[in-house]
């Protein structure tokens, strides 16, 4: 789904501004920007200003507010993709208002995701970089000609300089807001095309490291807005009581207990459990843990068995004979592999991980007749309309969706099982907002899981080691068959984000992926890098078992099999550099990944030791090289690398889920183990961009390279011992020592 900027270009005339408009078109607008604003101003869009189109307006004290259409969770992409606009239109960041896009997708929908507001995928750069531009484009050409007819000048003799247009020749200059309180609206329009973007030796702010993300300042002095932190008046607060399998139902409820609590409004019951509405969290929480419930007993999850099951889907990667859905067919794997002089087969699986995100799942609602307001920290925009539109029994037209900073997404908060218990307890006390929050205990429990999966590699070598076919084959879950149903229908019963990732670069004549769905009836979905972190984990191990086989360094093997890959060599090698991979460590081994996931280029270097006794991992420092095509913000990629590799290190060594007969047995930290800031490893990022190259993907390429790279550092230590199922738990790495 990557979109470049040459596939995209194309001229914005009058009739395709009025259509990325929403009907605005390029005009003199009047009316405010929506009020959840970021920046360096504290000015607000007033009556009156000059708004070329839906996505620009310009103050007449030259103020200019972008809006931002993708949602902040983190990632720093309210910075990055008004940061595009101000580059072309030569705006003054320090005069930049950043403001959160309406939900509306037909205006702000992503062209490289379905043309609806998501966010997720690492695909907010890649789907709207040139749209972005080039409206920033065509709007400095309207200031231009604006500028021409005040000073009485060819339009040819102007130029831009940061918020103001140039006449040289007469030392002359307007301000972009003494241009928008003043000038007339060119007719005809002019038109931008890529031919009218900076080259990037102009460039004045993509690629540089003075540019700090516009969400911080907030964040860091408690300004900052999330969903759980939002108020207003006459606000009532909601829970849940969730069956604790999943698709179970009420079938009894007493609550006689619970409606004498202090504060306690209303007890609803639900179809998939029972809702709370009081004065107060606490009140809720306390008639909560009151309210008996008989479950029904009839879903078939309560079959689900986390463990049993994977050992069952290593059975069916193993049994060739069982045939699966076809992700990639490039040449004859399957008779290539059968004339090989050697064949290398392994196994590997990966158990259920939660996405445990920072903020719990909240959602404050307002349903007024057929109208519904909401207030919430979600990825999905134009998805909360239609949650809301369809449990309210309106129209997602009707449905307003204020998107809030998002404590954490990495995929949950595209989720609408929150939104929809906020609108069904706000419609039952119609004309009140109700605020529902998760508790941590509801948040792990009833979480949208990575699906468990394993996965079954064989390839094939010739005499000399060369591979001459490889064949992989994935068995899980679907998630588009729950949450895209034609995507994954009209794919032939292929979901492409389970197998993201195992089609790779590395030049093998003959290439087989294979999908193996499973459906046991458990609802799983989208986590941080979703099918690419386990997939490279797959692929990155078994080049390593090869270049064991071979005799040969793994960094050699890789250059080799990337001879036509410059992007990809050059990571790698920058890397290798990094680590001095040639230098032997005392009681430490290293280990090398290589990604190209989402659009980017990503190696990564992993300095390990391990305690035999106790089967111990520890991650002293990771080296990471990334190529993102072109490097917007070279200082925010170099933390959102940080941040992957971190959370790539505590989903290899400790992250997991266990189901049994359908019930989650995890609940809170100290049950589900994530990494702490004592186990984090020192990380050195280089950011290596290449130019003339498209946008990459940043939010999840760290993620899947840290895993192999440390499962390949623990082969090198121990002279070839694989680990093979994330989490390397220490009880798995002293079953892989003594085998």
């Amino acid at each position: 789904m990557t979109r470049t900027l040459q596939s995209q270009s194309r001229a914005l005339s009058r009739r395709s501004f009025l259509v990325t408009a929403g009907g605005l078109g390029i005009a003199v607008a009047f009316g405010s920007l929506p009020d959840l604003a970021y920046g360096a101003t504290p000015a607000t869009a007033a009556e009156g200003d000059f708004r070329p189109n839906a996505w620009i307006a310009i103050a007449a004290d030259g103020t200019v507010s972008i809006l931002a259409p993708a949602v902040e969770m983190g990632q720093g992409i309210m910075t990055t993709l008004p940061l595009l606009v101000a580059e072309e239109l030569d705006a003054d960041w320090n005069r930049v208002r950043v403001v959160q896009a309406p939900s509306d997708a037909e205006t702000y929908g992503n062209p490289g995701f379905y043309g609806i507001q998501l966010t997720g995928g690492s695909e907010s750069t890649r789907g709207y970089n040139a749209l972005l531009r080039l409206t920033g484009a065509q709007t400095r050409l309207i200031l231009m000609a604006g500028a021409a007819g005040m000073l009485n000048v060819p339009v040819n003799e102007l130029t831009t300089e940061p918020n103001r247009v140039v006449h040289r020749s007469s030392a002359r200059a307007l301000d972009y807001g003494q241009i928008a309180a003043n000038a007339t609206l060119p007719d005809p329009l002019p038109q931008a095309t890529e031919a009218d973007l900076k080259p990037s030796e102009r460039w004045r702010y993509i690629g540089s490291r003075s540019i700090q993300r516009i969400d911080v300042p907030s964040k860091v002095n408690g300004a900052a807005v999330y969903g759980i932190d939002v108020q207003l008046p006459g606000m009532l607060y909601g829970a849940v009581l969730r069956a604790p399998v999943q698709d179970e139902r009420p079938e009894a409820i007493d609550d006689a207990e619970a409606r004498g609590v202090p504060g306690v409004t209303h007890i609803i019951p639900l179809s998939y459990g029972v809702g709370i509405i009081g004065g107060t969290v606490e009140a809720t929480r306390r008639a909560k843990d009151l309210i008996k419930v008989t479950w029904s007993r009839t879903s078939r999850v309560r079959n689900y068995t986390s463990q049993r099951l994977l050992d069952e889907y290593r059975a069916i990667g193993r049994d060739l004979g069982t045939r699966g859905v076809a992700a990639h067919t490039e040449g004859d794997a399957e008779a290539a592999i059968a004339g090989a002089a050697k064949v290398i087969e392994a196994d590997y699986m990966s158990d259920h991980v939660a996405h445990a995100t920072m903020e719990p799942m909240n959602a404050t609602a307002l349903v007024t007749g057929d109208r519904v307001e909401i207030w919430a920290p979600t990825q999905g925009p134009t998805g909360t309309q239609g949650f809301a539109a369809q449990v309210a029994g309106t129209t997602p037209d009707k449905v307003k969706v204020n998107t809030t900073l998002l404590g954490g997404g990495f995929g949950r908060k595209a989720e609408g099982d929150f939104i929809i218990d906020a609108v069904l307890l706000a419609k039952a006390v119609e004309g009140r907002p109700v605020k529902v929050v998760w508790s941590r205990e509801d948040d792990i429990r009833h979480d949208k899981f990575r699906p468990l999966e394993a996965q079954h590699v064989k390839v094939g070598l010739d005499v000399k080691g060369k591979i001459v076919g490889w064949r992989h084959r994935i068995v899980a879950d679907s998630i588009f068959a729950r949450t895209l149903p034609p995507v994954f229908e009209e794919a032939g019963g292929h979901d492409d984000v389970v197998t993201e990732g195992a089609k790779f670069n590395y030049a093998v004549p003959a290439h087989q992926i294979e999908y193996l769905r499973q459906d046991h009836g458990l609802a799983i979905g989208f986590w941080f890098a979703v099918g690419v972190g386990y997939t490279r984990f797959a692929i990155e191990c078994v080049i390593d078992e090869i270049a064991a086989v071979r005799g040969i360094d793994p960094v050699a093997l890789r250059l080799e099999l990337l001879k036509d890959q410059p992007r990809a060599r050059k990571v790698i090698e920058t890397v290798a550099r990094m680590a001095e991979w040639d230098r032997a460590r005392d009681g430490r081994g290293l280990g090398l990944a290589y990604s190209d996931a989402f659009g980017s280029h990503c190696a990564q270097v992993a300095e390990v030791s391990l305690n035999r006794e106790t089967g111990e991992i520890r991650v002293h420092k990771v080296w990471c090289a990334i190529d993102p095509g072109v490097a917007i913000q070279p200082l925010h990629i170099e933390a959102m690398m940080i941040a992957g590799i971190t959370g790539g290190t505590g989903h290899a060594l400790f992250e997991q889920i266990n189901v049994i007969d359908g019930e989650v047995r995890e609940s809170n930290f100290d049950t589900y183990r994530v990494i702490r800031m004592s186990e984090a490893p020192e990380i050195e990022v280089s950011v290596v961009p290449t130019a003339g190259s498209p946008f990459g993907g940043i939010g999840q390429a760290g993620l899947p390279p840290t895993g192999p790279a440390i499962a390949n550092a623990v082969a090198r230590l121990t002279g070839g011992v694989r680990l093979r199922h994330y989490p390397f738990l220490p009880n798995r790495v002293k079953a892989a020592l003594d085998s």
